[in-house]
């Protein structure tokens, strides 16, 4: 099992000790990776033991606009002015950390060429704007979506937060950049089999410590996929015009 984050000079990969040793609670140190493409990354940790089930903490599946809340798909209607109900229902359960999570823009103001564009199409498909953060994931998203599709092996969509809240059983009150935040967030991963400690080799040179906490959480959440623990939301997924299922799995 893989757990991937997107970081600044690519992607950082997680691969627990618990997935070789069974269940949570593992024992030894986590395997990290780092590729500058995610096909890269993958086929990097399939080289020491193939990837069943890859989480990564992306976007997975764009809505169309407004258009969603008439058409939605298997899981339902679309969630307000086209927002995909995987962003709404995540925000809901964060409470207090809602803010962690973006609202997915529609798949024309992603493909605009640039940020006004973006903000101009967003609002017209569904009546709100989109955030430089959102917008700046533009080429790493498509990036994925396309990797998606010839990667041959299950692949979910992790929020860390909303993994992180799941094993703490709240959401986390200190934010991943503090000490405290950063600490309980990487104590909790290892009490749960994902032991983030020592040298990481290229991947702790290239990665922040909050992509290496984020993947960590993505690797937690693709181990309880692969054990059939985990649930998506919403339940079951949405499809876009894509074809995608759209989910946020914890």
């Amino acid at each position: 099992m893989l757990g991937v984050d997107a970081c600044r000079a690519g992607w950082i990969g997680v691969v627990p000790s618990a997935a070789s040793g069974g269940g949570s609670g593992g024992g030894g140190a986590a395997r990290a990776y780092f590729a500058p493409r995610i096909a890269d990354l993958v086929a990097r940790a399939d080289a020491d033991g193939e990837v069943a089930v890859v989480a990564v903490d992306m976007p997975i599946g764009l809505p169309d606009g407004l258009s969603d809340v008439h058409a939605g798909g298997p899981g339902g209607p679309g969630g307000p002015g086209g927002r995909r109900r995987a962003d709404v229902l995540a925000r809901a359960e964060l409470g207090p950390r809602w803010r962690s999570v973006f609202m997915t823009p529609a798949r024309a103001a992603i493909e605009a060429d640039d940020y006004a564009t973006a903000v101009a199409v967003n609002r017209r498909l569904t009546g709100e704007g989109v955030s430089r953060q959102a917008y700046g994931l533009k080429e790493k998203l498509l990036e994925v979506e396309r990797w998606v599709r010839e990667a041959g092996r299950r692949v979910v969509e992790i929020h860390p937060e909303l993994s992180f809240a799941r094993l703490a059983g709240a959401p986390l009150p200190h934010p991943k950049t503090t000490w405290a935040g950063a600490e309980r967030r990487r104590e909790l991963l290892a009490a749960a089999g994902v032991v983030l400690a020592g040298d990481l080799g290229p991947a702790g040179a290239a990665a922040g410590v909050d992509d290496v906490l984020d993947a960590g959480a993505a690797a937690w959440t693709a181990l309880r996929v692969a054990s059939g623990e985990a649930r998506p939301l919403p339940d079951p997924p949405e499809v876009f015009s894509d074809g995608i299922p759209c989910a946020i799995w914890a």
